[in-house]
């Protein structure tokens, strides 16, 4: 028995430094890090060459709802409020109604290829209708790919929040499996209320009372993070017990907490970084060992199929639908669409039909296995090539960086942040730092450094500073090195910058250049709320006579820099042809814009924002 424990033991460390090891690998060759972790779980199974026999489904799906549990609540944790006003809107659509959609398309899919009855069908639509959290959440941070804000918003509402309602259908439509009336379609509706009332209170409840202990409890140090871990699980157990859904509960629960003001925050989130790490290695090496790749076979043609359907129409359509009112372009919807990864929660889903002894259960998990490994080979594979053939990234503003954050104990609103200054960052300057910035310690080779107010920081110097948390963002930008130049950067960033109250007629008349029917008092600023509305952020862009002005700084819905493209590279056409939100709701405009009306109105320049910034110099030209 000692022996077999040891063994047991033996494995499960093994398998977890191999896992670790090949995330480096990963990194390197683009790899979703997650399709390693589950080929890693393929390969030690019973058909690999480790021959591990593990047929467990119990056991797999109560590792997994808890490393679910944990892994929501670390994506809540994460998201801060910012996210949710930019895409609140858009990403609860597409986490309700485009789940409910996918569902509906890849469900018939099923029907007509598997000859299954619909309720199966649409369990498995159920199954592979959401987007998977770790995985969209890890392809975003690991893939090196900087988002404009409301793409990313976006993306990472939709895979926190579209979990729970796609175990909701997964879990409700088992029990209706061979005998569905109306009645027992009534009843899940109503369920579907209670679980989401009581999984968000709850989650509310929960976070606040998270909070509320953390900050009265005076805890030895480590304790803290182990404390949020448990009362999330418990969190998650309670809820559920209550008929609840607890996944919501969580991952609410993470939202509130990552925002609020919190003892002991960076020691919580450095813990729960790890944890959740963990929690994925575990999850995705668990379901790969449960699978039996020999079984693919049976059902491989049939899973392609419902596959290419799910990444190429279904997914796409629903996500087309859900943003219409949105005002997306084109390449927004069709990147949205593609980064839909299948991941883990698809998995775990699939052992529930084996679990209540579904007459097609293996048949349900096998073909939602190969839709997951299809989504990871092909869409996460993807990623950064379309993001930047669709020109929805944006460049780094701020180069290599090396930060330690400390909290401080009995302080929420102060923490101790550590700098190693880059031999290219304006601190290395040879300048005297400004007065906001003296840092409250200073080590230079190992060694104290009394830093007198004339005096100037060196490359490779460790400072430490007392700062706020609004005030990181600005010593980052102090302490890092410049940002690497990319070619591409110029269409981002314009051949030159302008405020956003430069007058388009002192722009037009610079460059000597025919406006059309622009309005020439009108501020550059005032041209894209025009266009965009309230909804503009870094990246949106539109073309004025021969050249394309390109948003680079926004605030409170305002555009405060611009960049201008003097001579911009003709619109890419790489897709089909696809009507964009922006265009299909210009079309029930009832008159023109506004900048427009204003001209045609004869309305004087004091109606509209003035120049206030001035034009462009010769020297500015010729640069």
């Amino acid at each position: 028995m000692l022996t077999l424990v040891n063994l047991v033991i033996l494995i499960g460390a093994a398998l977890l430094v191999l896992s670790t090891f090949t995330s480096l690998l990963s990194r390197r060759l683009g790899v979703p890090i997650l399709l390693v972790f589950l080929g890693i779980g393929l390969l030690v199974g019973v058909d690999g060459p480790g021959g591990v026999i593990f047929d467990n489904a119990p056991l797999a799906y109560f590792i997994g709802s808890i490393a679910m549990a944990i892994i929501l609540f670390d994506a809540g944790f994460e998201t801060p409020w910012s996210t949710w006003r930019t895409a609140a809107g858009p990403g609860l659509v597409l986490a309700t109604l485009g789940v409910l959609a996918t569902a509906g398309l890849v469900g018939a899919t099923a029907v007509y290829l598997m000859d299954v009855d619909w309720v199966t069908g649409l369990l498995l639509g159920a199954i592979v209708a959401s987007t998977d959290a770790a995985a969209v959440f890890l392809l975003l941070r690991m893939s090196g790919v900087l988002l404009r804000e409301r793409v990313k918003a976006t993306l990472e509402i939709e895979s926190g929040s579209n979990d729970p309602v796609a175990i909701f259908l997964a879990l409700g439509l088992v029990p209706l499996v061979g005998s569905p009336n109306p009645s027992d379609l009534l009843g899940f509706g109503l369920a579907f209320l209670q679980q989401f009332s009581i999984g968000g209170a709850g989650g509310v409840l929960g976070g606040f009372l998270i909070l509320w202990l953390m900050e009265r409890l005076e805890l030895e140090e480590g304790l803290a993070p182990l404390l949020v871990a448990g009362l999330v699980v418990t969190l998650f157990s309670a809820v559920n017990l209550v008929q609840g859904s607890g996944f919501l509960a969580v991952y609410v629960a993470g939202l509130v907490v990552g925002n609020g003001r919190m003892r002991g925050r960076v020691e919580v989130q450095r813990f729960q970084t790890g944890l959740t790490w963990l929690c994925q290695i575990g999850l995705f090496l668990t379901l790969g060992l449960l699978a039996t790749p020999s079984d693919f076979l049976e059902v491989g043609v049939d899973a392609l199929i419902i596959a290419a359907v799910l990444m190429f129409l279904a997914r796409p359509l629903a996500v087309w639908i859900g943003l219409l009112p949105f005002g997306f372009s084109r390449a927004e919807t069709i990147f949205v669409s593609w980064v839909g990864l299948r991941g883990a929660v698809s998995i775990l889903l699939a052992i529930v039909p084996l679990l209540s002894g579904h007459a097609e259960g293996s048949l349900l998990f096998n073909t939602a296995f190969i839709i997951v490994l299809a989504s990871l080979l092909c869409q996460g594979w993807t990623v950064r090539p379309l993001a930047k053939a669709l020109k929805l990234t944006i460049p780094p503003r701020i180069g290599p960086l090396e930060r330690v954050e400390l909290s401080l104990p009995g302080d929420t609103q102060m923490e101790v942040v550590a700098y190693r200054v880059h031999a290219e960052s304006p601190a290395a300057s040879g300048r005297p730092l400004p007065r906001f910035a003296r840092p409250s310690l200073v080590m230079r080779h190992g060694s104290a450094v009394d830093l007198r107010a004339d005096e100037s920081l060196e490359a490779g110097d460790q400072v430490y500073l007392f700062a706020t948390h609004d005030q990181v963002e600005l010593f980052d930008k102090l302490f890092a090195g410049s940002a690497e130049i990319d070619p591409e950067d110029r269409l981002f960033f314009g051949d030159f910058q302008l405020g956003g109250e430069t007058a388009l007629g002192d722009l037009a008349a610079f460059y000597e250049i025919d406006i059309g029917e622009e309005p020439p008092e009108l501020t550059l600023a005032f041209i894209f709320e025009d266009e965009f509305g309230d909804t503009v952020e870094p990246g949106d862009r539109l073309r004025i006579g021969p050249f394309e002005l390109v948003a680079i700084t926004t605030g409170e819905g305002q555009v405060l820099k611009v960049g201008l493209l003097l001579d911009p590279p003709p619109k890419p056409s790489p897709i089909p042809y696809l009507p964009s939100g922006r265009e299909i709701l210009s079309l029930f405009r009832k008159r023109p814009g506004k900048r427009h009306a204003a001209a045609s109105k004869g309305l004087p320049m004091a109606s509209v924002p003035k120049q206030s910034q001035p034009t462009p110099s010769k020297q500015d030209k010729t640069s």
